[in-house]
């Protein structure tokens, strides 16, 4: 449990997987210079010896931080996830040890929505089949089996940030869209939302926008291949655990399906020098992307800005907005303050707890917010200078406390 503040040049980051250098720009111009960096993941037993001193770490989507590797981080208080997604961080490990989550859910969506035209546009005219024949010397000049996108039906599989700029994208081509979401949704233009199986009936190609859980476990299997219209295409740039490679590839050996798009896979080579297996790489009619749906130039020049930002934010004033497994808290500046941040499980009587602890040493307060989740509450407290302390010392001795930092 954090005792004091600490300057912000012995505050330390540790950035992995090669993040954005516009990561460490900002970190550098809010005045945070003791970065460690690395380009690549790191083998679980140097991850735990350099998360070991790291009180805030950022990542993409090769590092696992689970709860062995939390349980070596008794000073990180926060994670930056430089990616959408967050499913390589154990959340409830992180939140009962009162570690921020953060991630950048929509800085790379027009990325991916690109990557997903693109490709639908190739497959249509047959260009993976072609190409790959051409490699090979092959002369394939036919217009047999080739099609514009103008006027074809796109199911989109997750009307989320992704799903809907696609969405709009593909009207703009003079498609029709449809779309399925485990929720009601307010369409964009004249997209229509419909069941899982009219759009896998209907529609000429299926793009997959969802996360990664329980309930999308191979949610398109071979029940729903069968269901696809004759002929469509199938497009994942979601999470490799959606799709049954298997089932895909025996679609696509049946001729059920006329191509294919597939940029995440169950399980993935850990570094560019390790080799990709996977059962698709038989198909010339299937484009096998390395999860680069969001991997532009732009997209995590934005990433970098965004998830720094939270870190600093978080750092420099205790703001959660956005986190995906904290109670999201913003107090303003109180200047001439001292403000204190309690994270503690989310029981009975922890607020009265600390109102009798301002009561009883007769402390005033400035300013004072608490939000709890399922697991945690979080408050966030302006106290008097000449009380800031011994607030911190009391509060930290309330029973059920996870984490009590005194910030300014």
């Amino acid at each position: 449990m954090a005792k004091t503040s600490l300057d912000k040049a012995k505050i330390k980051f540790l950035l992995l997987e090669g993040v954005h250098q516009s990561a460490v720009d900002a970190l550098h111009a809010a005045g945070y210079s003791n970065i460690d960096y690395y380009q690549k993941a790191l083998p679980d037993d140097e991850l735990k010896q350099k998360i070991a001193d790291a009180h805030f770490v950022g990542i993409r989507s090769r590092t696992q931080l689970t709860a062995d590797v939390f349980d070596s981080a008794k000073k990180l208080i926060a994670v930056g996830c430089f990616c959408i997604g967050t499913n390589q961080v154990d959340l409830k490990a992180a939140t009962e040890r009162g570690i921020a989550v953060f991630n950048a859910p929509f800085s790379n969506t027009r990325s991916v929505a690109e990557l997903v035209i693109a490709e639908a546009i190739l497959l249509l005219r047959g260009i993976a089949e072609k190409n790959a024949a051409a490699h090979r010397g092959e002369w394939m000049k036919s217009a047999v089996g080739s099609y514009e996108i103008r006027g074809k039906r796109l199911g989109i599989i997750g009307y989320g940030s992704i799903g809907m700029q696609l969405s709009v994208i593909a009207e703009g081509l003079g498609m029709e869209v449809c779309f399925t979401d485990v929720v009601n949704k307010l369409p964009l233009g004249n997209a229509v939302q419909v069941s899982l199986g009219e759009l896998l009936a209907t529609s000429d190609i299926v793009s997959l926008h969802v996360p990664e859980t329980a309930s999308t476990q191979d949610m398109i299997g071979a029940n729903e291949l069968a269901q696809m219209k004759s002929g469509a295409i199938l497009i994942n740039a979601s999470r490799g655990t959606v799709v049954d490679i298997d089932a895909l590839c025996n679609a696509l050996s049946d001729a059920r399906l006329s191509g294919a798009a597939i940029d995440v896979f169950p399980e993935e080579p850990r570094g560019n020098n390790d080799e990709f297996v996977s059962p698709l790489r038989e198909f010339d009619n299937v484009f096998l992307t390395p999860h680069i749906g969001g991997s532009t130039v732009e997209a995590q020049q934005n990433i970098g800005l965004e998830v720094a930002d939270k870190l600093v934010k978080y750092s420099d004033n205790g703001t959660t907005t956005s986190s995906v497994n904290f109670p999201e808290v913003a107090l303003p500046a109180h200047p001439g303050k001292h403000r204190i941040l309690h994270v503690h499980r989310n029981v009975p009587g922890i607020l009265s707890a600390i109102n009798q602890i301002f009561s009883e040493n007769n402390i005033n307060i400035s300013g004072q917010y608490l939000q709890t989740n399922d697991q945690v509450g979080y408050v966030v407290m302006d106290l008097d200078k000449d009380s800031g302390a011994l607030a911190q010392e009391k509060l930290s001795q309330i029973p059920d406390t996870i984490r009590c930092r005194l910030l300014f």
